[in-house]
This record gives structure tokens, sequence and C-alpha cells, in this order.
């Protein structure tokens, strides 16, 4: 497995350098073809207008969405058009409660999205529901890229030399790994991070056992490490060892739960999100 068609929406061009950065270095590593969805969101609302006004409004609100997303067309093509690479760009509006489609329908034939952080300062009003309807319903591994981009080694951004896996024997968890294989087989060193075992469980006599050896048997050589929820939360014992090892990417499994039978994050999910300094890949 290889990621060969890569995809990154743009909703906001404050996260365009960061975010870019991260998705150029890695269609670059993998050969792959960069494809670049500009959004430009109808935030209109009718129920809200006095109907006399709705067309105008209406119509306001359409081609400033259009011009939001041809601003964002012309920025993608400033920062790609030197690269070298294989990419496309797409201009696209979308009323607010459609955009959840649009991505899904775009990241169901992409092998990886690229996102900036939903969360924070700088973070795009519609970056959280970006990277849900790619992950939940696009059903695609989605690489997180934090607001200070790739980690820096040597003066040159990293990547996946230094993996942490988050494992909990979950459905979730492996399908991240297994959509992060690309990434696992070219590491220097993978971490298998547990935090407190189940009792009892399928692994509870080897914790991270099986896993490493199917890691091992695509050539990945991984370091299980056990470790006890001291601090008060599972992700702030997983961000300690992340500082720890120094690494550069984290893998884990993405959690959410339906509301009005739409997926959000929840949990560990979020708050790792929020938290994250580092990459992380996240799948469904």
């Amino acid at each position: 497995m290889a990621y060969k068609s890569l995809l990154t929406v743009v909703t906001d061009p404050a996260t365009v350098t960061h975010t870019f950065a991260a998705a150029i270095a890695l269609a670059r590593r993998e050969d792959a073809h960069l494809d670049v969805l500009c959004v430009g969101v109808d935030n209109s609302q009718v129920g809200y207008y006095y109907p006399g006004s709705v067309a105008v409004i209406l119509q306001d609100e359409i081609e400033r969405a259009e011009q939001d997303a041809a601003t964002l067309a012309d920025l993608v093509n400033t920062h790609l058009i030197n690269e070298g690479l294989r990419w496309s760009s797409e201009t696209a509006i979308a009323y607010l409660g459609a955009v959840s489609d649009l991505i899904a329908g775009r990241a169901r034939y992409a092998d990886l999205v690229i996102l900036p952080k939903p969360y924070g300062k700088n973070a795009s009003v519609y970056a959280e529901a970006v990277l849900e309807a790619a992950l939940f319903q696009g059903q695609t591994p989605v690489l997180v890229v934090p607001t200070a981009g790739l980690p820096v080694a040597l003066g040159n951004m990293t990547l996946g030399q230094e993996i942490v896996v988050a494992w909990n024997e979950s459905s979730e968890a492996l399908v991240a790994v297994r959509s992060a294989l690309p990434l696992l087989c070219a590491a220097k060193h993978v971490t298998i991070a547990i935090i407190d075992p189940p009792t009892r469980s399928f692994e509870r006599s080897d914790p991270g056992g099986a896993l490493a050896q199917l890691l091992a048997r695509h050539g990945v050589h991984a370091e299980v490490t056990v470790l006890a929820k001291t601090l008060p939360r599972v992700t702030d014992v997983l961000n300690r060892l992340i500082r720890d090892k120094a690494a550069d990417l984290l893998v884990m499994g993405a959690y959410g739960h339906s509301r009005f039978r739409e997926a959000v994050l929840g949990g560990a999910t979020r708050d790792m999100l929020e938290l994250a300094e580092i990459p992380v890949l996240m799948a469904r």
C-alpha cells in the first residue's frame, strides 16, 4: 500500500501555509498526486430573513462564496505552481449545511486527507466540520497538521521518523494502524503505547504483542511501552510520552458519537487534537 492520491481542503487562507508544507512534503515523498479543494461557504440562513430581502441576500452570499473560493484557488496556485508536483485544484461553493456531503464525496476517492488542526486561536470556523466529514462520512484517514506545521530536525521538516501508536485493541485503532502502514514502514522507530491495558482481553498476557508481530511482518521494528494512567487524562500520558520520545507523528483511532445522525468528535479524540503539537494521523 502507498499513498498515491492525497487531498487537502482549504476554507481559510490562514491555514494554507502550514497545511501545504505537509501536503507538499508527503506528495513528494510518496510520489503522489495532490488534489486541492477550495471551498467557499454560503452562510445564508433563509429562515431568518424577511421574504422581500431573501433573493438579494442569497445572491450576495453566493457571490461572496464564489469570490472566497476563487481567492483560495489563486493562493493554492501560488503555493504549488513551482513545486514540481502532480497536482490539481478545484473550486466549489456549498451551503453551510451541505459542506459535509461535499467533503465526504471528495474524501472517499483519496488515500489520505491532509487538514489543519480544527481547534485553536487561528482555526477555521469550518475546520471541525471538514475533519468530521472526511473521517466519519468519507471513511478516509486524515493527517491533522498542527499550527506550527511539521516538526523540524537538523533544519529539515520531518514526518514519521519517530512514530507513537496509541493502541487500545479497538477496531478504530487497528484501522488507523493499517492506514498508516506506508509511514510506519518508513519510520526509524515506532513505539506502541498502551495505557492501563485491560486485565480481561485477547492481549492480556502480552499487551501489544499481536500488533507488534503484524508490524514486524511488514518490516517495522516496533517497541511496546505499557504505561499507567498517572495523569488525569489518557491524552496527558500520551503527550508526555510523545515529548519523551521526541516523536514527530502520532497514530490513533478516531472516536465519536452520533448526534442527529451526524458523527462528532468526542472524548480522547477531541482532547488530543486540542493539545497535539505534532501531526496526528487518525482513521476510523
